[in-house]
């Protein structure tokens, strides 16, 4: 219990940023009650910043002044491992994944026919496509896409059919997590534990009644194994760097 709350108390000392990018079809404030949680659990020291799926904002990180963690979700996930925007210190997937589609090796992914039906419809009737995804993910009501939002939203139609993330996902080097749902009817467990089955030092956590939108469903358990995660690597960044400091010193003396 005292190494947990060591940990916990590691990020007080370091400012740190989560950095939030949702998935095929949604929007950043997807994030806004997991952010209002996370901040609630946190001091000043926390920066939150969503991003959209596919943006080209230039985020610099000042190595050794800010601690970095990024979350993606589903697509925004594959989209981060797959085009690595920008840098990061860990990595969590939240209904994530490596690959979608179905191929020899990979039984487990949708066929990749469906997606290029929905490429074909998307181009007469995006809001139609959009919305029938969004309700077989649990939402309800009409969706709109807004014209800025067209070109993304077919290129992500793209990636999902043409991608694989997991040569990238095998070497990623920092730290990764995956929260995923138990009743996810877009990434099923089968589908999750084929995604990230190829390293045995990945951990995948479980919420058993959630679905494809858990930071909708649950925001609270989310932000709690974001908080978790994030000051267990703060921690050990913590430890790392008075290391450092300490044979600094001794090589003065």
């Amino acid at each position: 219990m005292k190494g947990d709350n060591a940990a916990v108390g590691a990020c007080d000392f370091f400012d740190w940023e989560v950095v939030f990018v949702p998935g095929w079809g949604l929007e950043a404030g997807l994030w806004a009650f997991v952010q209002a949680t996370l901040m609630s659990m946190s001091g000043r020291n926390l920066r939150c910043m969503p991003i959209e799926l596919g943006s080209t904002m230039s985020l610099t990180l000042t190595r050794g002044k800010t601690f970095r963690l990024v979350v993606g979700h589903s697509t925004g996930f594959m989209w981060l491992l797959q085009q690595r925007p920008f840098l990061w210190d860990g990595l969590i997937a939240v209904n994530g994944f490596t690959r979608f589609v179905s191929d020899k090796d990979f039984p487990h992914g949708v066929e990749k026919d469906l997606l290029q039906r929905m490429l074909s419809h998307f181009q007469q009737n995006p809001d139609a496509v959009v919305t029938a995804f969004l309700r077989r993910c649990g939402t309800r009501g009409q969706k709109s896409v807004p014209s800025q939002r067209l070109k993304i939203l077919r290129q992500g139609l793209v990636w999902l059919r043409d991608w694989d993330a997991r040569p990238a996902f095998v070497t990623e080097s920092a730290p990764l997590l995956v929260l995923a749902g138990g009743a996810d009817l877009i990434v099923p467990p089968a589908m999750t534990q084929a995604c990230f089955c190829q390293r045995s030092d990945v951990k995948i956590v479980w919420q058993p009644a959630g679905g494809h939108l858990l930071p909708l469903s649950h925001p609270e358990w989310l932000a709690m194994h974001i908080w978790q995660f994030a000051s267990q690597l703060c921690a050990a960044h913590a430890h790392t760097h008075t290391t450092r400091c300490a044979k600094h010193l001794e090589s003065l003396t």
